[in-house]
């Protein structure tokens, strides 16, 4: 009779008469009555603009069937119900919590994730067997300092708000293992974090921060850490003392450099990519024996070492759109699962070779093993002639590869002795990238019987030329790191093409034009400003096997998507949209489609 003591302390006749009214028209009677019986109460999805007085009340007050049943069974011992331990109030529309909620001291599990929180009451604090509690997808703009009495939660969910600081007090959840302060505002980390000793998953993707604190490092029972989309520039040195470390986010910062892990014995994945990297040593990988995942993509790496072979475990490596221009042959040692190599001015490989796919390449890398090593591709690199302009052409190039290479000259204009040098001979594959072109050479067009192959990345086309859509052999163009934000529709023509890299310009829509080349496989518009595709033209096009969207501005993705069922890879990270959410993001292409699918209207 405990209960009933304790509801004679808080007049419980007071609040049975203030909530049953509140009661009857937000929450069934019956949903009640099973939740005194379970310990869980569901409320997520109602519209509720306020948690009714009978949640909070319920293990104080007296049940009104009480009032009315003169003999019970036992399913009817109001007397013998269970304390609430688990209370889910998502996908509501709560602006505020009551101080009400210390009525319920037993809960373990609280849930109010998808409201429109904008503060936690202080009496947060007295929950004592709190173990998670998520407040995810809210408008916190601060932390109540009780929130730190809870020294059983081990799971804290606060992403998607926008919390500018956290209490330093944070050292006493010492119970805490998972903690997501993703989407945020965070400017810093407080070195306190360190005396979470029990953590072991730490999210801090899509905030502000330019700096970890070196005593992160002290988290030695850590396994994930998660700080992509920020604005680091370095890592500190400690990171690499993190023993248990096993998942490295590092995506989309300033990174200049690849930390070393010399004690990071377990990490098996370790994610760099779209940073600023420019040199990958051997020294930045001897210590990866356990690394099964290596994402580089999107950096400014110019070459891989030969030490690349000893990562012996190694089955997924994203070195696309770098500037890499060979490979090790050692690579072809290695067993991968999975080798991503788009966006390179790669001159030793044919590109027949690369579209055949990962085993294509690693057979070929190994087949040349043999042969005189990786000095052959240094001979093609520096064999030049000297022309009267003084201008560079890689003649050897011309000859031996049908490659016309005049890249990194930091040029206006490509000088008309590049286009002499061809002469007689056929060239498949052009490269004018990281100069400062304006616009498209106009003598491009003489080779429009040819070339299969266009580089013109890191220039400053404002626009493209109708010169460029007469190369009707065209099979790859990579247009990255312009001004663009729009395509011609004379690119309709172009009915070869398969890969286009639009990444890193100016488009705010897929362009129209890309609908109607039937040809494509490999669409790549990643950090744009893309608002909206259209799902149904999507799915017209029945070769298009990779779309990469990433870091652009969509606000939803249409389920209708989903019905593009050959594409498979499908990036959607970095935009703005909350579902699908990160977790079924990460399951990959085919989960993602079948969730879009799951929710096309009827």
């Amino acid at each position: 009779m405990s209960r009933l003591k304790r509801a004679g302390e808080r007049d419980p006749r007071e609040g049975f008469r203030a909530g049953r009214g509140d009661c009857a028209t937000s929450v069934p009677q019956g949903l009640i009555k099973t939740a005194r019986k379970s310990g869980q109460l569901n409320l997520s999805g109602r519209n509720l603009t306020e948690v009714p007085q009978c949640v909070w009340r319920i293990n104080v007050d007296v049940p009104e069937e009480a009032n009315q049943t003169l003999s019970f069974g036992a399913t009817d011992r109001w007397w013998e119900q269970t304390d609430l331990t688990k209370l889910i109030i998502s996908n509501n529309k709560l602006k505020s919590l009551a101080d009400d909620l210390r009525l319920l001291p037993a809960l373990t599990v609280l849930d109010i994730h998808d409201n429109q929180l904008t503060s936690l009451p202080s009496a947060l604090g007295e929950l004592e067997n709190l173990q998670k509690l998520n407040v995810s997808h809210n408008k916190l703009k601060t932390l109540p300092e009780e929130i730190t009495n809870l020294r059983n939660l081990k799971g804290l969910y606060l992403q998607h708000n926008e919390l500018t600081c956290i209490p330093e007090e944070f050292e006493q959840l010492f119970n805490l293992e998972d903690l997501d302060l993703s989407n945020n505002r965070l400017t810093t980390v407080p070195a306190s974090f360190s005396s979470l000793s029990s953590l072991m998953r730490l999210n801090l993707s899509s905030n502000q921060l330019k700096s970890l604190p070196a005593e992160i490092s002290r988290l030695k029972k850590l396994k994930q850490l998660d700080c992509n989309t920020n604005l680091l520039e370095t890592i500190p040195p400690e990171l690499a003392g993190m023993e248990s470390l096993e998942l490295l986010y590092l995506r989309r910062n300033k990174l200049r450099f690849l930390p070393e892990f010399p004690s990071c014995k377990l990490l098996k994945e370790l994610h760099v990519g779209e940073n600023q990297i420019e040199i990958l040593g051997a020294e930045h990988l001897k210590h990866l024996n356990s690394i099964l995942v290596l994402d580089l993509r999107d950096n400014k790496l110019k070459s891989v070492p030969d030490e690349i072979s000893l990562l012996e475990s190694l089955e997924r490596l994203d070195l696309s759109n770098n500037d890499i221009s060979s490979l090790p042959f050692s690579l072809g040692n290695l067993h991968l699962k999975f080798l991503a190599l788009e966006g390179n001015p790669l001159r030793t490989i044919r590109r027949e070779i690369l579209n055949k796919g990962t085993q294509e390449v690693l057979k070929y890398l190994q087949s040349k093993i043999k042969d005189d090593g990786p000095n052959q591709s240094d001979s093609v690199i520096d064999t030049a002639m000297t022309l009267p302009s003084e201008s560079r052409v890689n003649v050897h190039a011309i000859i031996t590869l049908k490659l016309l290479d005049y890249s990194d000259k930091q040029t206006t204009l490509i000088p008309d002795e590049v286009f002499d040098a061809v002469k007689s001979n056929v060239i498949t594959s052009i490269n004018f990238s990281k100069n400062q072109l304006c616009e498209i050479p106009k003598r491009i067009v003489e080779l429009k019987d040819m070339v299969s192959d266009v580089n013109l990345s890191f220039n400053k086309l404002p626009s493209l030329s109708v010169e460029l859509c007469m190369l009707q052999k065209l099979t790859f163009l990579d247009l990255r790191n312009n001004f663009l934000n729009s395509l011609p529709e004379e690119m309709g023509s172009l009915m070869k093409l398969q890969t286009i890299n639009l990444s890193f310009n100016r488009f705010k829509i897929l362009p129209e034009v890309l609908y109607h080349i039937r040809t494509l496989e490999t669409i790549l518009i990643s950090n744009n400003q893309v608002g909206s595709v259209n799902p149904e033209k999507m799915k017209t096009m029945e070769n298009l096997i990779t779309l990469d969207l990433q870091n652009n501005d969509l606000l939803q993705i249409p389920p209708e998507l989903g019905n593009c069922v050959n594409l498979r890879t499908l990036l959607l990270d970095g935009n703005p949209f909350r579902v699908p959410r990160a977790a079924i993001l990460m399951k990959g292409t085919a989960a993602v489609l079948e969730y879009l699918r799951d929710r096309i209207p009827t």
